[in-house]
């Protein structure tokens, strides 16, 4: 975990910040300027409009009698790719972007579902035992 949190505070900046010196020195510091507001500006626009249609998606799945659960792991992810937008840098504008995009979203929460399928237990309860504690393995244990 420290090795993950110190890549992910350390070593993305400095690479950051290597990729805007490059991208400075080849077409100048205005262009460059330039870009990173136009991305943070760009970036705040489709994350509103993302954001906006992951709520509405989310609003009919509550209308419908539905759990959300797609639409608030995409909503979240759409929060976490607009700061990253925001943010100035090469990298996290790249990952940003993919972030907005609902097929990469919906990979993204796939592959969520599938890593965590098999961590939670429900709660079933049941009229003539009381409360039934389910786990991933149905077993079943009376409380």
């Amino acid at each position: 975990m420290f090795s993950r949190l110190l890549f992910l505070f350390i070593f993305i900046p400095i690479i950051e910040l290597y990729l805007l010196i490059q991208v400075g020195a080849k077409i100048g510091f205005a262009p460059t300027l330039g870009l990173i507001v136009f991305t943070g500006i760009l970036g705040a626009s489709l994350a509103r409009q993302q954001g906006l249609s992951t709520l509405a998606r989310i609003q009919n799945e509550i209308k419908s009698g539905r759990t959300p659960t797609d639409g608030l792991i995409e909503g979240a992810m759409i929060v976490v790719g607009g700061i990253v937008l925001l943010t100035p840098g090469i990298l996290t504008d790249i990952f940003g972007f993919a972030l907005m995009l609902p097929k990469f979203r919906k990979s993204i929460v796939l592959s969520l579902k599938k890593a965590f399928s098999g961590n939670f237990s429900t709660i079933n309860p049941n009229p003539k035992k009381g409360n039934s504690f389910k786990n991933s393995k149905d077993d079943v244990i009376d409380v």
